[in-house]
């Protein structure tokens, strides 16, 4: 098949029938022509990709009669091409007729393809604009006429307000060639204080400029536009400065705001400089015949008419090229204040993985919370009733007499009693283990590593309690890990060794079994790896084959954090 033509002003797709041997009328522009290629594999139902156009098949329409939308001459009929922008053709056509265009139809049936007609769309930028046939008929050369002036006065008083600003380094700028013999703590000083001046009360100037700026760009640019900067976390003012001095979009419009009260302001002065020198020339006869006498006209004196003429007609043609480096004045500026005030792709994935990454930390408190729930009401409820059951079972194993019918019964049920409540007890510690609620993670650890299969030494030192959800990933992190131990490495020792340092909890679990530790041959390990990274930790595993294993887990927590 052949590859689609990439078409990038593609703005609609219509699929008609119309037979192979026929040729697509002369009224059809040639660019639709050239652009449409035949496809026999294509189906009517298949609309073609954004970007592309091409000729398909489609399945047979049976039609008697002349062909609706053509003429006598077999020329499309455009009396239904749909109204506004753009340019679209309809060739209409039926399947089930004859190759060749007269009064009366088709004579003979053929295979029948589908044109795709392609309409352009408007364009959205003033770039986009400049490259079309017809700008200067449009409204978009006036549009950038009015982002030329009203640049000026947003930047003077940009200009206005750093200057200020930057008044120690204007300083030593005028100074000129006695800069060095100026103390070197001078020099110093006021170079710092220049840059706290702009460091500190900069961006309040660039971001009111920025959302000033973002409506501007709408004369030049009709794609939407959104703000780079995030949402402060809380509505005082302290959220407020803090957001807005870490975050890279405030520094960007800053950098924005030095370029509109330099570069910006020297070009737009300088276009509208040529456009009132084009005005003057072309009212140059006028000024002239209203007996002025000699005028000066910036580029030659003339005192009568005559000579004005020609620096008249010069103005006149400069009228119809000048728009056209007024636009790409201002759509450059436009690109340069949608590069750095416009929050793009990389803004927008920063933020949906703030998003992200706060709603499954949400996820993980919920968690924790239902299952420290669902332990509560299996210890207070169910293994109460339990025990209760027991004794009463064990009561009435007492009392009946060991001869009778129903004595093995009872001894039965009152045996099937204890293992059941030791397996819920069983069920109730992995659920979430009371005494890591009740005396923290080095008492749980500890507690584990009692009932170990293999000898665990804990080495433990916590400054405190720490958040829920650390607590409870460490503390399965090691009872997983001393039940690999103890199933799989045929160990005869473990150790176990956990700090905090600078809000990490470091998580150490060592054996001296055969190694050879795979994360690939099971789901345990990876199933760890997947709990930690919930958190945003990591876990660091290495078991070369003889041994020994070290598990390494780091978490990230802070004792302030619930």
């Amino acid at each position: 098949m052949a590859t689609p033509i990439d078409l990038h002003d593609v703005a609609q797709f219509e699929h008609v029938p119309l037979p192979h041997s026929c040729s697509i009328p002369g009224s059809v522009p040639a660019r639709f022509r050239n652009q449409a290629r035949l496809d026999p594999g294509l189906g009517s139902g298949s609309v073609p990709e954004p970007g592309s156009a091409r000729l398909g098949s489609a399945p047979d329409r049976p039609r008697t009669g002349p062909a609706p939308g053509l003429g006598p001459a077999g020329r499309a009929d455009h009396s239904d091409r749909p109204r506004g922008t753009g340019r679209s053709h309809r060739i209409r056509g039926g399947a089930g007729h004859t190759s060749g265009l007269s009064p009366a139809g088709w004579a003979a049936p053929s295979p029948p393809v589908s044109v795709v007609v392609v309409s352009r769309r408007n364009p959205r930028t003033l770039l986009e604009s400049v490259t079309r046939g017809r700008f200067l008929l449009t409204g978009w050369p006036w549009r950038a006429l009015a982002h030329l002036l009203t640049t000026p006065p947003v930047a003077l008083a940009c200009a206005a307000t750093l200057g200020l600003l930057a008044m120690p380094w204007l300083f030593l700028l005028s100074r000129g060639t006695e800069l060095a013999r100026l103390p070197l703590g001078v020099l110093a000083f006021l170079l710092v204080l220049g840059a706290v001046l702009l460091a500190g009360f900069g961006p309040l100037v660039a971001v009111p400029l920025g959302g000033l700026e973002r409506v501007r760009l709408r004369l030049v640019d009709s794609r939407p536009v959104t703000s780079g900067h995030r949402t402060p976390s809380a509505p005082d003012p302290w959220s407020w400065f803090r957001t807005r001095y870490t975050e890279p979009a405030t520094w960007l419009a800053l950098g924005y705001a030095a370029l509109m009260a330099t570069v910006a302001l020297l070009l737009s002065c300088a276009m509208l400089a040529l456009l009132l020198l084009i005005g003057v020339l072309v009212a140059s006869p006028l000024l002239v015949g209203s007996g002025e006498g000699t005028i000066s006209i910036g580029i030659a004196e003339v005192d009568t008419v005559g000579q004005a003429l020609p620096y008249a007609l010069l103005g006149l043609a400069l009228l119809v090229v000048v728009p056209y480096p007024m636009a790409l004045l201002a759509g450059a500026h436009g690109l340069l204040a949608r590069a750095l005030l416009a929050g793009g792709t990389h803004v927008r994935l920063r933020t949906e993985l703030v998003e992200v990454s706060r709603s499954r930390a949400r996820l993980v408190d919920a968690f924790e919370a239902e299952r420290r729930r669902i332990e509560r009401d299996l210890h207070d409820g169910a293994q109460q009733r339990l025990v209760s059951l027991t004794l009463q079972l064990g009561l009435a194993r007492v009392e009946i007499p060991a001869g009778s019918p129903g004595a093995a019964a009872v001894a039965d049920a009152h045996e099937q009693a204890k293992v059941f409540m030791m397996e819920l007890r069983e069920l109730i510690r992995n659920i979430h283990p009371k005494v890591l609620t009740d005396r923290g993670l080095p008492a749980a650890v500890r507690d584990l590593a009692d009932q170990s299969a293999v000898p665990v030494t804990v080495d433990a030192e916590l400054p405190g309690r720490l958040p829920n959800a650390v607590e409870a990933t460490a503390y399965f992190v090691v009872a997983e890990a001393l039940t690999n131990i103890a199933k799989h490495s045929g160990g005869t020792a473990a150790r176990v060794w956990l700090r905090q340092r600078n809000d990490l909890l470091t998580l150490e679990v060592r054996d001296d079994g055969r190694g050879g530790a795979d994360p690939g041959l099971g789901t345990g390990l990876t199933g760890l790896a997947d709990r930690v990274a919930v958190i945003d930790g990591r876990m660091l595993l290495s078991s070369p084959p003889g041994g020994p294993t070290l598990l390494r887990v780091e978490l990230p927590c802070s004792r302030n954090d619930p």
